[in-house]
């Protein structure tokens, strides 16, 4: 029931978007021959029309479309008809193009307002994160740290806790000797060993039977996670990272806590330098108990990234039961998801977040369904007003098929004073569309596969 729901939630959301397209068309005194909610896939429920428009209603409902007479060879208005949408102006055109966009907008607006005020309070896409329980194995650097339990998390290594993913990240991010590290630790390292070693000058392989002194064992620096990390999205940046190689981490399991090694013939005082900087990665957190700021001592995971404990979260919310916070926090709510969808929007064109980590219309269904379910309604309006930001936001692209091509067509029609060849404007249309179509076939799978994965 609940993923029906959010199928009717979603199918709202392009019918909303079709019909800012059909009101600023007959606004401006465009003629519209269709007006479709559903795509014409399977069979149609409900047909009749209105006036010049045939409304139609497909049982598949995840779209909808808005025609023109331009797209019919039969349409019988001849080709200088006022009502033909190619004879408006640009200005007339553009505000049709973007009228669906619009149309989104207010949705997602109005959701977000209704929202607000019935239910009175607004996520603020913050959490406070406790300790309920320390699990660790006896001997675990947590039982010294003075963490307890009832401490609430304030922030690790320098970066506010908001969110209970962000202590799991951190954790598997500070995995001891995980076999990478960083240019500025190696470049530490190897001048501490050239200051022991003023014996060896060769820049290549150390001669077998070489006593090389080491420097004394230590940990690693804390890790800092970017904006990206703590989304869980894998850096790319991997300028200031090396990888030991299988030869190195040999070496590093064979020299650890070790004062001096001897040399065998196959390793490089470079080689010595990364395999002694690959160590523990200690993890500094700040908690609050009994209101009290309170630094630990670091805390070191297992091999597997796991520090030992259990927590439990809270979800905080944002009064908005007048009027003044009701519109002010709403407009926050929106604006800071509008940045974080735009930001991960970056992200894909940027490469870092690659096409298998990208989910459409199935996951949305499924997630939907289960946040409705799990955290009610009013949690429901608020996800369909970001997926009709994200709609809008996606839409707005320059890419050919979706609206925000129509207007890069209509602005280099209105910087060339003449309009673009109509056969040019097809087939680039017609490209556009097949990527659009073939990019929704990966995106399907992707979903699919998530669902068969228990990804989601």
């Amino acid at each position: 029931m609940n993923i029906i729901l959010m199928i009717l939630l979603i199918s709202l959301l392009i019918f909303v978007h079709e019909l800012g397209h059909f009101m600023a068309a007959k606004m401006c005194g465009i003629k519209v021959s269709k007006f479709g909610f559903g795509l014409p896939f399977g069979p149609t429920l409900y047909e009749k029309q209105f006036g010049d428009t045939t409304f139609y209603i497909h049982a598949f409902l995840l779209g909808g479309y808005v025609s023109f007479p331009d797209d019919e060879k039969d349409s019988g208005l001849p080709d200088d008809a006022p009502e033909l949408f190619k004879n408006k102006s640009v200005g007339q055109r553009a505000f049709v193009a973007v009228a669906g966009v619009s149309a989104n907008i207010v949705c997602a607006i109005v959701l977000v307002l209704f929202t607000a005020f019935v239910w009175g309070k607004l996520p603020s896409n913050k959490y406070e994160v406790f300790v309920t329980k320390i699990i660790a194995p006896k001997g675990a650097s947590v039982y010294d740290s003075g963490l307890k339990v009832g401490d609430k998390i304030l922030s690790i290594n320098g970066s506010e806790i908001v969110h209970p993913i962000q202590v799991n990240l951190f954790a598997q991010a500070s995995k001891p000797f995980n076999g990478k590290v960083t240019v500025t630790r190696v470049n530490s390292q190897y001048e501490k060993i050239k200051n022991l070693n003023p014996h060896i000058t060769l820049e290549k392989i150390i001669p077998v039977g070489t006593k090389i002194n080491l420097p004394p064992f230590d940990d690693e620096e804390e890790v800092k996670l970017s904006r990206s990390e703590l989304f869980g999205i894998e850096s790319k940046n991997k300028d200031n990272t090396i990888f030991l190689s299988q030869e190195q981490k040999n070496l590093r399991d064979k020299v650890l806590n070790k004062k001096t090694f001897i040399a065998d013939g196959k390793t490089t005082l470079k080689d010595v330098a990364i395999a002694t900087s690959d160590t523990r990665t200690p993890i500094n957190i700040i908690v609050s108990r009994n209101d009290k700021t309170i630094k630990l001592k670091k805390i070191y995971t297992d091999k597997n990234g796991m520090i030992g404990i259990e927590r439990q979260y809270k979800e905080l919310f944002k009064d908005t039961k007048n009027l003044k916070s009701g519109i002010i926090n709403s407009y926050n709510y929106l604006y800071s998801n509008t940045e974080t969808m735009l930001w991960s929007l970056g992200q894909i064109f940027s490469g870092k977040i690659p096409i298998k980590d990208l989910h459409g219309i199935v996951a949305i269904t499924k997630v939907g369904g289960d946040v409705i379910e799990q955290q009610g309604l009013f949690k429901g309006f608020l996800l369909t007003a970001i997926i009709s930001l994200n709609l809008a936001i996606v839409n707005l692209l320059p890419i050919p098929a979706l609206d925000g091509g129509h207007l890069m067509f209509l602005l280099i029609e209105k910087i060339r004073g003449r309009a673009i060849n109509e056969k040019t404007i097809e087939v680039i249309g017609n490209t556009g569309f097949y990527i659009l179509i073939i990019l929704m076939v990966l995106i399907v799978f992707n979903d699919i596969w998530g669902l068969i994965t228990n990804k989601f």
